[in-house]
C-alpha cells in the first residue's frame, strides 16, 4: 500500500518538473515585454505631439491611424538633385512654375471637367451628422457633406490662381442641390445613377456624354477650340497645363501612368484634345473602357475599376510595351485607333504618398498634386497655408512632409 501511494506521488508531482519552469519562463517573457514596450510608447507620443502644426488643439492626444490636424515628418528626396529641398516647411530651392500672368501661349481655351455630387440629407439627419462630425481646419468647421464642398471650392481656387483664364466645369447628378456662384464655373446636370456604388462608373458615363455635347456643339461652332482635361476634384493645380496641347502637338488624350504593375494608370487625370478627330477618338476610347469596366470589374464598380479597365484597354494592344511604364519620361502609342500620350504621375499627378515613396520626393516641376484617399484634411490645409503664406514652394515642403500621413478625412 504504502508503494502504491508513494507512487501516485511520484506521478502527481513528477510533470510540475516541466511545467513549473515553463511557467517561470512566460512570467519572465512578459516583464521584458512591458519593460520594452513602455519606452517606445512614450517615443511615439512625443515624435506625434512634437510634429504637430497648428489643426487642433495643445492638449496631448493618443496616437492614432488617422490624425486630425498636420503631422509633419522627414521630406523624402533630400539631397538628390531635381527634387524639392525643404528646411521645416521652407523651401531652400524654388520649384519652376511659370507666371500666372503670362499664362501658356495655346491660343486655345482649357477647361477643367469634374464629377461631382451631394447626397441630400433629411434636416433631423443633417442637424445630428453636423453636431457629431464636426471637423476643423484653421478657423474654419465643416459637417460631413461640408467638407465635400469645401473640397471643391479649394479645387477651383487652385485652377483660378494658376490657370486664371480657363474654366470648370462640374458635371453632376440633377437630383443634387448643387449651387455654386463663381466666376467662370458651371454646372451641368447629366442624368445617370450617382449612388455611392456606381459613381466611377457613371463618372465614365458622364465623360462619355459630355463629350458627346461638345461634339454637337463643335459643328456649330468651328471657330474656337477648347481642350478638356478630366480630373477628380481632389487635386490642386499648381502650374499652367495648357503647355500640355502645345509641348505634345500630336495626342488625342492623355492618360498619367506609374511605375505600379497591377494599376500603372491613375484615371484622376485625362486630358482630351478639343478638336473635332480628338473629341471623337477620345469619346470612342472611353465607350471601350466603359464596355471593359460593365463586363470585367463591376466587382470594383465603387473604387479602382476604372482604372483597371484603363490598363486592360491599354495592354490588350498587342504592340504595347508596359515597361515603358518604369521610367518617368512621357510617350505616346497607338491604342485602339487614338494616339494616346502617357505623361508621368510623378509631375503630372504627384500623390503625397507615393511622394514618400517611388517618387523620392518631389520633383522641381510638378503640376499636379492629387490629394487621393485619406488626404482630404492635407487638401484644406495646404490651401489655408498658401492664403496665409502665399508662397506655393513652402507650401508643398508643407505637403510633402506629411506624405506618410493618413488623415481623418
Amino acid at each position: 500500500m504504502k508503494a502504491c501511494a508513494w507512487w501516485r506521488r511520484f506521478l502527481f508531482c513528477f510533470p510540475l518538473v516541466f511545467i513549473l519552469p515553463h511557467l517561470f519562463s512566460v512570467l519572465e517573457l512578459h516583464q521584458n515585454q512591458a519593460v520594452t514596450d513602455a519606452p517606445k510608447e512614450n517615443t511615439q507620443k512625443f515624435d506625434v505631439q512634437n510634429s504637430s502644426v497648428g489643426g487642433g488643439n495643445d492638449a496631448p492626444k493618443k496616437a492614432t491611424k488617422k490624425f486630425d490636424h498636420l503631422v509633419l515628418g522627414p521630406a523624402a528626396g533630400e539631397g538628390l538633385p531635381n527634387r524639392l529641398q525643404c528646411q521645416g516647411v521652407k523651401a531652400l530651392n524654388k520649384t519652376r512654375f511659370s507666371n500666372p500672368a503670362h499664362a501658356s501661349g495655346v491660343g486655345d481655351g482649357i477647361a477643367f471637367v469634374t464629377v461631382f455630387t451631394i447626397y441630400n440629407n433629411s434636416p433631423d439627419s443633417t442637424v445630428n451628422s453636423r453636431l457629431s462630425n464636426l471637423v476643423t481646419v484653421g478657423n474654419a468647421s465643416y459637417s460631413k457633406p461640408e467638407r465635400s464642398m469645401a473640397i471643391m471650392n479649394v479645387f477651383i481656387n487652385f485652377i483660378q490662381m494658376r490657370m486664371p483664364q480657363s474654366n470648370v466645369i462640374i458635371l453632376t447628378d440633377p437630383e443634387s442641390d448643387l449651387s455654386l456662384r463663381q466666376n467662370r464655373v458651371t454646372v451641368l446636370p447629366i442624368q445617370g445613377e450617382y449612388s455611392r456604388d456606381k459613381l466611377m462608373l457613371q463618372r465614365i458615363r458622364s465623360y462619355i456624354t459630355f463629350l458627346e455635347i461638345r461634339l454637337e456643339k463643335l459643328s456649330q461652332d468651328q471657330g474656337h477650340i477648347t481642350h478638356f482635361i478630366f480630373t477628380d476634384s481632389d487635386i490642386a493645380v499648381i502650374d499652367d497645363l495648357g503647355q500640355i496641347f502645345e509641348q505634345y502637338q500630336d495626342f488625342h488624350l492623355a492618360l498619367t501612368f506609374r511605375n505600379n504593375k497591377d494599376q500603372p494608370l491613375n484615371s484622376g487625370f485625362i486630358a482630351v484634345r478639343g478638336t473635332h478627330d480628338g473629341i471623337l477618338r477620345a469619346k470612342k476610347f472611353l465607350e471601350k473602357v466603359l464596355e471593359v469596366y460593365s463586363s470585367r470589374y463591376m466587382m470594383a464598380s465603387r473604387m479602382l475599376g476604372d482604372q483597371l479597365a484603363l490598363f486592360w484597354v491599354v495592354k490588350s494592344d498587342p504592340s504595347f510595351d508596359a515597361k515603358r511604364f518604369s521610367k518617368a519620361q512621357a510617350f505616346t502609342k497607338e491604342i485602339g485607333g487614338a494616339t494616346v500620350l502617357f505623361l508621368p504621375c510623378a509631375t503630372y499627378n504627384w500623390t503625397p504618398p507615393e511622394g514618400a515613396g517611388q517618387f523620392h520626393g518631389m520633383p522641381l516641376d510638378v503640376k499636379v498634386v492629387h490629394f487621393k484617399g485619406s488626404r482630404k484634411r492635407l487638401m484644406l490645409e495646404a490651401w489655408n497655408y498658401f492664403s496665409s503664406s502665399t508662397d506655393i514652394s513652402d507650401m508643398l515642403c508643407l505637403i510633402l512632409k506629411s506624405g506618410r500621413t493618413k488623415y481623418d478625412f
